[in-house]
């Protein structure tokens, strides 16, 4: 019984927020399967992974030192932030290397990093909740683990892996060779770093006063983690209504299309709409189409004809005119 609420506790609410995270992405959502894909890659490759080779080092600094405060320390510390955020990371690298035209912008980077860690924190919340909680002192201990892993800490870790995606996204959208091959090394570094100030801490403070720090420092950096997210959301309505102009112009959508697909909120109240009268599928594919026409069109101007720029986006004006005649606004 214990086992099976551990496990509840340690998916449901990383599901939950793994939803938030895809909600945010409002203007072009990420493939579903991309992104149950990196859930499972966090929940079994990445925690799997980290368990065997923490354990095994943590093993190797302990027969060196024969210090046990030293071997927790190196293993919370040194080992655990640069394993965990490795392979955390690795799911990320592959969505960038081989599903290169999902990986359009900053929050895509955000969302996949998110999400994997997401997967990986499911795992350990569950093992964490199990094993200190419930079987060291029953429900008590549980319900003090479940409210620790998921309130207190429950953002860590797509806190961490965010930088990697961030720095991904930012190797995708540079002009330069250098910033393509720094990028992702500083948003790994930045992944490690961080992982590490929070672990060394949760190691030397102790006690509720320990505690309490130790959230206040964790949430302020969700903080600014979350603004960050609100301006490259506001960012990505800029590049909306920068290129879809255009397309207006052009005769391919109409001005209500363009106002529609430049506001998350109205297209909200359109795909709300569209069920209604039969529509959602061609609406929703449309607006997708909006968002990913204004990426394609951005990445053109800034990087060339990579990738077939030039080809994908007349292939996305062509549907985007077959679908808008079926789009009320």
């Amino acid at each position: 019984m214990g086992l099976l609420a551990a496990l509840l506790f340690g998916f449901i609410p990383a599901l939950f927020f793994a939803y938030i995270l895809y909600w945010l992405d409002r203007y072009e959502k990420e493939p579903k399967i991309l992104l149950g894909g990196v859930f499972l890659w966090g929940a079994i490759v990445a925690a799997g992974s980290a368990f065997i080779i923490n354990t095994f080092l943590g093993l190797g600094v302990y027969i060196f030192t024969q210090s046990d405060f030293v071997t927790e320390l190196a293993g919370s510390s040194l080992i655990a932030p640069v394993v965990e955020e490795s392979l955390k990371g690795l799911a990320v690298f592959i969505v960038f290397l081989v599903f290169r035209k999902e990986f359009d912008s900053i929050l895509d980077g955000i969302v996949y990093a998110g999400v994997t860690a997401l997967g990986f924190a499911a795992v350990e919340n569950t093992y964490y909740i199990y094993n200190y909680g419930f079987k060291e002192t029953g429900w008590q201990g549980f319900w003090l683990l479940a409210f620790i892993r998921i309130v207190l800490v429950g953002w860590q870790h797509p806190f961490y892996t965010a930088f990697t995606g961030i720095g991904l996204a930012a190797s995708r959208l540079s002009r330069n060779l250098f910033g393509r091959f720094v990028y992702p090394l500083l948003g790994l570094g930045i992944a490690m770093f961080t992982h590490a100030i929070h672990n060394t801490l949760a190691t030397f403070l102790e006690g509720l006063a320990g505690l309490a720090i130790g959230t206040f420092i964790d949430w302020s950096g969700w903080f600014f983690m979350f603004l960050f997210i609100i301006w490259v959301i506001w960012r990505e309505q800029q590049v909306l209504k920068q290129s879809l102009l255009e397309e207006v112009n052009a005769g391919i959508i109409t001005q209500g299309h363009y106002r529609t697909a430049s506001s998350a909120t109205l297209q909200s109240f359109a795909r709300l709409a569209a069920i209604f009268s039969g529509r959602f599928t061609h609406t929703a594919r449309f607006y997708q189409l909006c968002a990913e026409l204004a990426h394609k069109k951005l990445q053109y101007a800034t990087l060339g004809d990579e990738d077939g720029n030039a080809v994908t986006i007349q292939r996305l004006r062509a549907e985007l005119a077959r679908l808008a005649p079926q789009v009320q606004v």
